[in-house]
């Protein structure tokens, strides 16, 4: 059985390696071809999801970050490893929630994030990105309402810890894990993180290379 350290040192590696865009899709007859095992992140439109991948990849724009939320309009992908011979894809979703956007818009993201959960088989698992401050809010909920009806294996990631207090972080992440206890679809662990900092950062790449590695894929 492969071990934490050598798991984290795999997940180090797998994301010190060659990252690019190389696809997106803003329908659902957009999508690329099935292909590598493909790992979606989502969250509510101001969590901070664009910094999270970037601090993920070790890149300062892989995934565009701004102070409006709303700027990821599409399914974007994102190789990890040489395209056309990648172990996996990263799926960066749109963001869910409140967005500067019109309610059309929403509408029509919504409608394609349901379609891509239902339907992927190349999709191995979503990272439902949490605003650390704050816990568990309805739109998240309803997100793992669509995911448990789905049955897509989901797993919570809180961002945001350096603006947490110490004092609090525990009782966080023991509300956050009181609200997935009895999620069918939900992992039984979260994972708290920081973009500043990059608490977490390397438990969630450890986390990636363990699902890669129960799924047999080479990397």
């Amino acid at each position: 059985m492969t071990d934490n350290a050598d798991l984290f040192e795999r997940g180090r590696k797998l994301f010190a390696g060659n990252c690019e865009f190389i696809w997106a899709a803003s329908k659902i007859d957009g999508l690329p071809p099935i292909g590598p095992v493909e790992i979606a992140f989502a969250g509510r439109s101001n969590v901070g999801k664009s910094s999270l991948l970037n601090a993920l990849t070790g890149r300062k724009a892989l995934a565009r970050t701004s102070n409006t939320p709303g700027r990821t309009q599409q399914l974007n992908f994102f190789a990890i490893g040489t395209p056309g011979e990648e172990p996996m894809r990263l799926v960066d979703m749109p963001g869910y929630g409140f967005a500067a956007v019109s309610k059309e818009k929403i509408s029509s993201w919504t409608q394609l994030m349901h379609a891509y959960l239902r339907g992927r088989s190349s999709l191995a698992r979503v990272f439902v990105l949490v605003d650390g401050r704050h816990g568990l809010k309805p739109p998240d909920l309803e997100m793992m309402d669509l995911l448990d009806k789905s049955a897509m294996s989901y797993q919570v990631v809180l961002t945001k810890k350096d603006e947490v207090k110490k004092s609090d972080i525990e009782a966080r992440m023991a509300g956050v894990l009181e609200g997935l206890a009895k999620r069918p679809a939900a992992h039984p662990e979260i994972i708290f993180t920081s973009s500043e900092n990059g608490d977490g950062i390397g438990e969630l790449r450890e986390g990636i290379a363990r699902l890669l590695s129960e799924r047999g894929t080479v990397f």
